[in-house]
């Protein structure tokens, strides 16, 4: 069995994926505690996905990008970048001597850097032709594919539980299904004339 690891805790009903990054807005004194402790001590905290989907009690580690605006009154708005899931085992009202919750979690080592197929990597650059966007040079990974798609919440929980292999056939679905979507609304355009 894996370490299971204390950290600071932001229960929210958001899941990002690796390599996503997500605007927060601060504004209760607990999470401004958080957000001074991340940004003079560069700690890294979870986001517990707090939703009933999430059966399996995973999260999101993630790290202080940017902060994006502060106000007097100590609000900010931020954006965090999310570097590996978790599961949790325990969640506390307090981390150690903090105001901000904790939790004991067991880190899933996310490797980013793993390239996805070339049949997929080849599906993903059809899709994002679609749309007109031109692909960078550096090879995606599945998480870099996943995080395109705008997946919701279920369908995300269900893209992490996969093994490696499942997960590609999960997005090379999920691109066949968006690439048919695509192909019918152009031609639904063809159907109706502007008067």
């Amino acid at each position: 069995m894996a370490e299971l690891v204390k950290i600071p805790m932001f229960p929210l009903s958001i899941f990002p994926l690796p390599g996503e990054m997500v605007p927060l807005h601060i504004f209760e004194p607990r999470y401004k505690q958080l957000l001074h402790d991340a940004e003079t001590k560069d700690i890294s905290f979870g986001i517990f996905f707090n939703h009933v989907v999430n059966t399996d009690k995973i999260g999101s580690l993630v790290k202080l990008e940017s902060i994006i605006k502060r106000d007097p009154q100590g609000e900010s708005d931020i954006i965090v970048r999310c570097i590996d899931l978790f599961s949790m085992s325990m969640l506390y009202r307090a981390f150690r001597d903090k105001k901000y919750p904790g939790g004991e979690v067991e880190f899933w080592n996310i490797d980013l850097n793993l390239p996805a197929s070339d049949r997929l990597q080849k599906a993903f650059r059809d899709y994002l032709l679609h749309f007109q966007i031109r692909s960078s040079e550096i090879t995606p990974s599945l998480f870099t594919i996943a995080n395109e798609l705008s997946l919701d919440f279920d369908e995300k929980i269900r893209f992490v539980k996969h093994d490696e292999q499942h997960k590609e056939t999960f997005l090379l679905s999920h691109l066949a299904y968006q690439a048919k979507l695509l192909h019918e609304a152009e031609k639904a355009k063809d159907v109706f004339h502007l008067n």
